[in-house]
């Protein structure tokens, strides 16, 4: 399915005038970055790269495309003539998935002709704006539960298509599963699931549905127990799989005096290694408060699919760089009062002080090597139109295991506050 139409208008009206102009085919550097993390985060996480190459791979304007611009007059012929053999011919540069970034960071790096890049702002902004914001607020989670799992359930919660990306962001950020089951079919993310209140209440008793469960799936199964009365339910399960079973669920009530009430029972009847899973809006703030109760994991929904208040990244995409008369790359910048951009390419190092992030190095010279005692940022992700940075996504998993491991402590506490570390430019 071709992505060619993830564009925004006025990126077809900027390529028709440059194609009128001469300056279309001039070499042009954008850049993404974040003026700022959301909500006084301390740092935010990179993910949708690997997304981004694939919209990359199957932006192309076929026979369809090409019919609806021209029938809705959105461009004349000399830009469909363009359109119809459009290839991205450049190179994109980037931050891996799963690194920390900050205010500021060149995220990702794309060059070009302005009108090869110019078409790919919006595809490229609307992945990494979801689906970072998505991972920034699950590393929280992950840090918040400690070695708890989480699932990751919202995909009745937000857009059906963004469900499945903020599956794969979740994971990509620590959680352990996905109740989607199209993320675990296209993105390999393992799936999970229990039940629902429906089926309880679809038998005659608890009784019932219980024993049903367990027939159908075994005594390792999950049983929520919060339908009518806890208590009684956790008898119930106990009675019918015997200590052998898996886990209880818990979805309403204060869940924390729920969880020590329900381990009390548990352990009482025998079931001392039956887990605990709770649910409930929980989000990151919530998460820490029940660090001290007896859970063994959590489910997450509508707080992680919206980034847990904040559903964007805030991150844009600015044309750094561009060619002049004498064929030279010149810097240009953005001057306006409170959103200015810094001209000319750029790389980026994380300086590093026995094994901790002490600072973003921004450079705007790209060929530099990196500074010592320091790693660098950018990658190389497309070359001459070529993807050659595709990677697996559990590379991208443990990659932000490592990179969330460098942060300083303070990165981890959950009050409002700058980023962790400084970005200075060089």
């Amino acid at each position: 399915m071709s992505s060619a139409l993830l564009t925004d208008h006025y990126e077809l009206t900027m390529l028709r005038a440059a194609l009128a102009s001469g300056a279309a085919n001039r070499r042009a550097v954008f850049e993404v970055f974040a003026r700022h993390l959301p909500l006084g985060r301390r740092y935010g996480v990179v993910a949708g790269t690997g997304r981004v190459l694939d919209a990359l791979a199957d932006f192309r304007f076929g026979d369809a495309e090409l019919s609806f611009l021209r029938d809705n007059q959105v461009v004349n012929e000399q830009t469909l003539e363009f359109l119809a053999s459009y290839r991205f011919s450049g190179d994109v540069y980037g931050y891996r998935e799963g690194e920390c970034y900050f205010p500021g960071s060149p995220i990702m790096v794309v060059e070009g002709t302005f009108a090869e890049a110019v078409l790919l702002e919006t595809v490229i902004l609307s992945i990494l704006n979801h689906d970072s914001a998505i991972a920034s607020a699950a590393s929280r989670m992950v840090h918040a539960a400690g070695s708890r799992p989480i699932i990751e359930m919202g995909s009745r919660r937000t857009h059906e298509r963004a469900a499945v990306a903020a599956a794969r962001a979740a994971y990509l950020a620590g959680f352990a599963s996905t109740s989607n089951l199209m993320a675990g079919s296209t993105y390999g993310v393992p799936t999970a699931g229990t039940s629902a209140h429906a089926f309880t209440l679809l038998h005659s008793s608890e009784y019932d549905a219980f024993q049903a469960q367990i027939d159908s799936l075994g005594a390792d199964t999950t049983l929520l127990v919060d339908t009518y009365d806890v208590a009684k339910a956790v008898r119930t399960a106990v009675e019918l799989a015997g200590p052998e079973l898996g886990a209880v669920r818990i979805d309403s009530g204060d869940l924390a005096v729920a969880a020590h009430e329900v381990r009390q029972m548990l352990d009482g009847l025998g079931a001392t290694k039956t887990r605990i899973v709770v649910t409930s809006d929980l989000d990151e703030y919530a998460i820490a408060a029940l660090a001290a109760a007896p859970v063994d994991g959590y489910g997450v929904g509508t707080s992680v699919v919206t980034g847990s208040g904040a559903p964007t990244a805030a991150m844009v995409y600015k044309l750094v760089a561009r060619e002049d008369a004498e064929g030279a790359l010149q810097a240009v910048a953005k001057k306006s009062v409170g959103k200015p951009s810094r001209g000319g390419r750029k790389n980026a190092f994380r300086a590093l002080e026995d094994g901790t992030a002490t600072a973003e190095l921004v450079t705007t010279s790209p060929g530099d090597p990196a500074p010592e005692g320091s790693r660098p940022l950018l990658h190389e992700l497309v070359r001459g139109g070529e993807i050659v940075g595709r990677e697996p996504l559990a590379a991208a998993r443990h990659r932000h295991q490592s990179s969330v491991a460098e942060l300083p402590v303070l990165a981890h506490q959950l009050s409002q506050g700058d980023a962790v570390i400084p970005t200075v430019f060089t």
